[in-house]
Formats: structure tokens, sequence, C-alpha cells
């Protein structure tokens, strides 16, 4: 028998020999975008006769609600998979205007399901636009928010959503318990086939800052550090994924995406539901500040972070960049 002579004890793998074109590089790329997987948000504004531009976020504007559609035609035309939307009221009270079945959000809702119906529509449900003091629930006398007091209007809004033709409730506000409370309410309501996306580990993260403008959110005292989640915390991010889960949450979200990659790889690895990030508007701006001073190149540096996210197991990706990622990726 004759043996294939050794390997010299010099020789090394060339790895280089499957990146020497991009037509090899693409046969062996491990993970692809896809702009079906990614989610659109945006802002609709019950105070807007026409669109606003936001000016930390770059592109991005506040919408009337019955010009919603037009955004709406734009991402379904772009092959994006659908919108996350948001909604800013007429005027602020103790939160009970979030379920308001003429507000910014259900009203949207049903222009854009009339026009686009194929779009996937995800709503997000929080206290937080709508509380004149800006928290993400009802505050008690002594300045906390009121966990058990919050949930009944997180589901009253959650439902006021889903009749208007939300296919995904998205509950961001990290109130306890709140997941079983929405699934409760929905299914009571004859709406089992609403699906629930929660924002199950959203860290109390600097990167919101931004967001807190184009929504008109921002604390007007204190901050969300008792009840966003700390930092530091790993372990505690897996254990409040479970509990929401446990609840009926059909998928789960890590916010911010990109300083917490660690933990949406820890969620892919050990559940067995659809993992989603949101690329959050400090992500975004940072990128844009950065490439206006022609520090970096937006369309790669935007497309490398939005890789390195799905890279770590992220199924849906909620970014800012969903428009012109997708023509990027034409």
């Amino acid at each position: 028998m004759t043996l294939a002579p050794a390997r010299p004890a010099s020789a090394f793998r060339r790895f280089h020999r499957m990146r020497r074109t991009a037509a090899l590089r693409g046969l062996v790329q491990e993970t692809r975008l896809d702009p079906r997987s990614l989610l659109l948000p945006i802002f609709v504004d019950a105070r807007a006769q026409e669109p606003a531009p936001i000016a930390p976020l770059p592109g991005h504007v506040r919408w009337p609600a019955s010009r919603a559609p037009e955004i709406a035609e734009r991402a379904a035309a772009a092959g994006v998979g659908g919108l996350l939307l948001f909604g800013l009221p007429d005027e602020k009270d103790d939160g009970h205007a979030a379920a308001d079945p003429l507000g910014p959000v259900p009203s949207a809702l049903r222009a854009i399901r009339a026009r686009v119906p194929g779009l996937a529509l995800v709503a997000d449900v929080c206290l937080c636009e709508y509380t004149t003091h800006g928290h993400c629930g009802i505050l008690r006398a002594d300045g906390a928010v009121d966990n058990d007091a919050t949930l009944p209007l997180l589901a009253d809004a959650a439902l006021a959503y889903a009749d208007a033709g939300a296919d995904v409730i998205a509950p961001s506000d990290m109130m306890d318990g709140r997941v079983g409370a929405i699934r409760g309410a929905l299914d009571r309501a004859g709406r089992p086939e609403t699906a629930i996306l929660s924002y199950a580990a959203k860290f109390a993260s600097a990167f919101y800052g931004p967001f807190r403008e184009a929504a008109d959110c921002a604390p007007q005292r204190g901050d969300r550090s008792g009840y966003q989640m700390d930092p530091p915390n790993a372990r505690e991010a897996l254990a409040e994924i479970a509990a929401d889960v446990d609840e009926g949450a059909d998928a789960v979200m890590v916010k911010p995406a990109g300083p917490y990659l660690d933990v949406i790889a820890a969620a892919r690895a050990r559940f067995d539901v659809p993992v989603a990030a949101y690329q959050v508007s400090g992500e975004y701006a940072a990128l844009h500040a950065a490439a206006e001073r022609g520090w970096i190149d937006l369309r790669r540096a935007a497309l490398e972070s939005l890789t390195a996210i799905a890279r770590a197991g992220a199924t849906t990706i909620v970014t800012y960049f969903a428009l012109d990622a997708a023509e990027w990726l034409a």
C-alpha cells in the first residue's frame, strides 16, 4: 500500500485561499444578513401634520398617523420584514392614553394594514411616551414605579393595538409579570393569535438618549435603573428571559444589541424561541456622527455591526438602518 507523503513540518493552513475573491468569500460566509429579518422603528406623532425630522436620528421623522403608510410602503418595497411602532400622544396623562383606540399607534396600524396588508406590524407597549413624568409605569406617592398597578394599563394598550391590526405586541416597560398579564388579556378578548415579543432583557443603558428625544419620553426626575436591568448582570438577564418565556412570550429581545452581544449569544444557546436584538438609537447616532467626521465608512460600519448582532444569534434585528441595509444588501 502506498502512503501519501506526510505534510512537511513547516506547512501551514492557507486560510487565504477561500478569501481570495468576493465570490469565494460568499460561498463560505457563515452569517448572512437578510432584509426580511429586520424591523424598522417608526414614530407616530398625534400632533404632527407633516413628517418632522428627528435631529439625533438622521433620516428618520415623526409621522402623522395618516401618512404612516408611506414609510410602510417603502419598507415593503425594500424587502424589510416589518415595522416597530411607537406613539406620541396629543396629550400626556398618567398612562391611560396608551390604550386610546384613536391614539397614534392604533390609527397608524389601521392605516398601514389597509394599504400594506402583508407587512409584519409590531406595536411597542410602554407607558413612558404617555405619562407626564416620563416613567414606564404608574408612580406611587414616594416616586417609585408601582409594578402591579401598571400591568392593567399595559394589557389595555396591548389589546387596543391588537384590535387595530398589530401582528405582534412588544412590551418594553420591564414590569415584572407584564407578559402574563398581556397574554391573559389577549386570550380573554379572543386574540390568541396575537404574538408577544418581549423586551425580556432591557438594560438601563446610556445608549437611549436619541430615542428619548424622538419619543419625547425622558424621565422628568430620577431614572429607570429601578426596573430596567443593571448592565453588569448577564445571568439575571437569562433569568428574566426564562420568566417571560414561562409567561407566554413567543419571542424575546435583548436591548441594546451591540454592548450585549454576549447576552444575545447566551440567550440563543439556551432558549428555543426566536431571539431579537435592538440596535438602539445611540448606536445608530454614534455611527452617523463618526461617519460625518470622516472617521468611518458608514455603510461598512453599519453592515459590520448588524452582522455581529446576527452572528451572536439574533434572528430578528430592530435597527434604524433597516431601509439602508436593505438597499446595501440588494
